[in-house]
């Protein structure tokens, strides 16, 4: 197992910047997942870490040595790819030790680890046939167990589940998290699904146009998010987001709705008078109106009935918001209701920089 480093990372086209200096240290055993939107450079910094793609500027440690200028198969990693690159004319078995016999392992040994890879995985049954005969879950597991066996110091996973089903991307993520337990080899993975991101990491690093926006564990992104960005892609529904102005020690709202800034930032409320704001609220954090003075006025759009709960869409002057609320409640298109909040759950950031504050 080794950590892995990235020390002013870059990564360009002619003019044109993907990766724009990325600073980041993973340590040794740690599950870090990369996320973002389509072309905000996650598999292309993965790739670098690969050796599959070259470094335009910067540095990447794997362990204490600088890789920049080895060959993948030198930098003692393995990767598992979302379109599984498994010979079609091979057996699992053969897949799974391909790699063993090029590097000149002992054939006792590679059977050993191949046996043990396919037992920790479940395929031990499927070790005599070939990928054509399997179901993509299982070609998937194939994949694992063919970087699983070369035991690296890291595993890299570009966005692994995307070809699955959604029940299948349940069961196979369950099985990598699984894995990392077992083995606690140092693992990044790229996904663009934030459901990934938030089950399987330790910390996420989430990436938007080449920078990193933020880097925390689950938890961190999700209650304290550090811009607007991280706010509205963690989670789903994604947080609401309402303009607002402060004034007189309160949040002022377009609709005239206003909260107490003191319920909200304790002890810092002349610091933001005078400020454009938007306010951030997570939809699961709308609460029985208890306090008159701790709510949002707000008319009913459209009601969605899940089951488990109910989201209602609301309009407040313009601004659109979405409630998650109990799965008995249901309340009548075009009603007018008080949305009671949880004031130690709403996010100030700055207007202009889309930053929070605080």
């Amino acid at each position: 197992m080794a950590s892995v480093s990235l020390r002013k990372l870059e990564k360009s086209y002619g003019a044109l910047r993907i990766v724009k200096g990325i600073d980041l240290d993973i340590k040794d055993g740690e599950f870090v997942v990369f996320v973002g939107p389509s072309g905000c450079g996650k598999s292309t910094t993965l790739r670098m870490v690969a050796g599959l793609e070259s470094i335009s500027d910067g540095e990447i440690l794997i362990g204490d040595r600088v890789v920049n200028k080895l060959a993948p198969r030198e930098r003692d990693i393995a990767m598992v790819f979302q379109d599984y690159a498994l010979y079609p004319h091979k057996t699992v078995r053969e897949n799974m030790g391909f790699s063993l016999k090029v590097r000149g392992v002992a054939v006792k040994d590679a059977e050993t680890r191949i046996n043990e890879a396919a037992e920790m995985l479940g395929i031990a049954h499927l070790l005599d046939r070939r990928p054509g005969q399997l179901s993509g879950g299982q070609r998937q597991r194939v994949a694992m167990g063919r970087a699983i066996v070369r035991r690296p110091q890291v595993f890299l996973f570009d966005e692994p589940l995307s070809n699955l089903d959604a029940k299948l991307r349940g069961q196979v993520r369950t099985e990598i998290k699984r894995l990392h337990q077992q083995i606690g080899t140092t693992i990044i993975y790229v996904t663009h699904d934030q459901v990934e991101a938030m089950t399987l990491a330790d910390r996420i690093v989430i990436l938007r146009g080449g920078d990193i926006e933020q880097v925390g564990t689950p938890d961190e992104v999700y209650n304290k998010p550090q811009s607007v960005f991280v706010g509205g892609f963690v989670g789903s529904p994604a947080m609401n987001f309402a303009k607002a102005k402060i004034e007189a020690g309160h949040v002022c709202f377009a609709n005239g709705d206003r909260l107490p800034l003191s319920a909200i930032q304790t002890g810092k409320e002349t610091a933001f008078d005078g400020r454009d704001v938007i306010v951030g609220i997570r939809p699961e954090h709308f609460v029985t109106a208890a306090d008159p003075a701790i709510t949002l006025t707000a008319t009913v759009q459209v009601v969605e009935p899940l089951g488990s709960d109910t989201l209602v869409h609301f309009d407040m002057g313009g601004e659109t918001l979405t409630a998650r609320m109990p799965p008995d409640m249901r309340p009548t298109v075009g009603a007018t209701l008080r949305l009671g909040l949880d004031p130690s759950k709403v996010h100030l950031f700055d207007a202009a920089s889309e930053r929070a504050i605080g």
